[in-house]
């Protein structure tokens, strides 16, 4: 097995110091173009709209049937987003882009809400049910209907396996092993072999339970994590204002470029803030469209709307936790400590060696759900490509060695490899959302319609006929 890892970690190494920069150069430029273009379209929706989101996330809690309601699939998508990057993610960025990466974070999670509204509008557009009367849908599903560009609907997919399936739990359970190495002095072998087993349990358990064992732990998780956040900015509430003016001072800071195609573009903390945002909210990347599609959502806006929010919940509450974290304390501007050391490290300087040992409990969570939430995300992409048992099982058995890979591995690799599949996965559907963004206008337009008139929204295919010429299934939106 040793050999195998080995061998597969040199081939990393080399797609990823021949790729990643060039590719982040223009994934940046795209992913803040796309953002601008949604927020201003839909006439900044992730404002207007912000509080009808949580009506609808509140709402969206009653079940209908065998599929996952609203509430469940925020839930699952919650669960991949609020993870390593919040915690992991936000340290690193502000390990190498200092504190102004900070700022970045939120820019890129305030202007992709609206790129997070559009991708998951589609998503429950272009919805189908599988053979066993679920909902399926996601990115793959609205460029092969919507684009008619099945191959690269395929390619989409072949790359968010890659990124969810792969990458991003090597990236979580070498956060696991990190942050356990630290508290209890754990064995990463060890540790990645106990969670293969815990993993597997769950994702031959199918997409169902993992949105009910998602409904019950992330709400429970991020509450205690920000009850903790909340108690240390009470604790140094003074240092606010002087943090707060160093994010952003700090953003605007272009002595240390980041280098690149573009380099002369983008600070290390731009760069930083950018990669380590998208790596923990997902907007536009085309991830939490795929959880999107699994609700029972009456209108495809209103599941919008829900997963929208999703991106506020994790940047701008749980990032800026865990920012406020790090920045109350005296280790940020160490060398040494990045990841989640750093952030251990913090919690250490602000409530004693119990901070180490909550950490490690709270990530453990956190990573785990993570894993089955990125893993949810990709299953559904492998049965979009082949949906045939053995198929699906080869692929659960690769995630199950990726998981182990990511434990006993150096994270600057793991991280490395997630950055290089994110950028590609995300560029494809950036590219698709922009290019299907008429039909995200018509139901935007026609759920504010509804609300406007005092109505319930519900979406009915037959007032809108011109969809059924643009791939819409005919039978999932059509009201008796």
């Amino acid at each position: 097995m040793e050999s195998i890892v080995a061998i597969f970690e040199n081939a990393l190494k080399w797609i990823i110091k021949n790729i990643n920069d060039p590719l982040w150069d223009i994934t940046v430029l795209t992913l803040l173009g796309t953002g601008l273009f949604f927020t201003i379209s839909t006439g900044l929706v992730q404002l207007r709209l912000l509080p009808q989101s949580l009506r609808e996330m509140w709402l969206g809690r009653a079940s209908s049937g065998d599929s996952l309601t609203p509430f469940q699939a925020f839930a699952t998508g919650l669960a991949s987003r609020v993870g390593v990057g919040n915690i992991g993610g936000v340290a690193t960025a502000i390990a190498l882009g200092g504190p102004g990466a900070v700022f970045w974070m939120w820019i890129t999670a305030l202007i992709g809400m609206s790129s997070a509204f559009a991708e998951s509008s589609l998503a429950q557009v272009y919805k189908i049910r599988d053979p066993n009367g679920m909902f399926r849908g996601g990115p793959s599903y609205y460029i092969s209907r919507g684009l008619k560009a099945p191959w690269l609907a395929v390619a989409f997919a072949i790359t968010l396996i890659f990124t969810f399936g792969f990458a991003f739990n090597a990236v979580q359970a070498n956060s696991i092993v990190e942050a356990t190495k630290n508290a209890w002095e754990w064995d990463a072998n060890y540790v990645g072999i106990v969670l293969v087993i815990v993993t597997a349990a769950i994702i031959f358990g199918g997409v169902k339970r993992i949105g009910q064992v998602s409904a019950r732990v992330v709400p429970m998780m991020a509450l205690f994590y920000l009850i903790m956040a909340v108690i240390i900015l009470g604790m140094n509430i003074e240092k606010v204002p002087g943090i707060l003016s160093n994010i952003v001072s700090s953003a605007f800071d272009f002595s240390a470029i980041a280098g690149g195609m573009f380099g002369a573009l983008f600070s290390k903390a731009m760069l930083m803030g950018i990669k380590r945002g998208l790596f923990s909210n997902e907007a536009g990347m085309g991830s939490a469209p795929n959880s999107a599609a699994t609700s029972d959502a009456k209108h495809p806006a209103s599941q919008g709307l829900i997963q929208m929010l999703g991106v506020f919940v994790d940047t701008i509450v749980v990032c800026t936790c865990t920012a406020i974290i790090i920045l109350m304390s005296n280790d940020y501007g160490s060398e040494t400590l990045r990841g989640v050391s750093l952030t251990q490290k913090a919690l250490e300087f602000h409530i004693g060696e119990f901070g180490l040992h909550f950490l490690a409990f709270i990530l453990l969570l956190f990573c785990y759900t993570s894993i089955i939430g990125n893993y949810a995300y990709a299953e559904s992409n492998i049965r979009y490509i082949r949906n045939k048992p053995g198929f699906v099982l080869a692929f659960r058995l690769l995630v199950l060695f990726f998981v182990y890979f990511g434990a006993v591995r150096d994270g600057g690799i793991v991280w490395a490899f997630a950055d290089t599949v994110m950028a590609s996965m995300a560029m494809i559907n950036l590219i698709a959302i922009v290019l299907l963004a008429p039909i995200v206008w018509l139901v935007l337009k026609d759920y504010q319609k509804q609300i406007k008139a005092g109505k319930e929204p519900v979406f009915n295919i037959e007032d809108h006929p011109e969809l059924l010429k643009r791939g819409v299934d005919p039978t999932i939106w059509k009201q008796n």
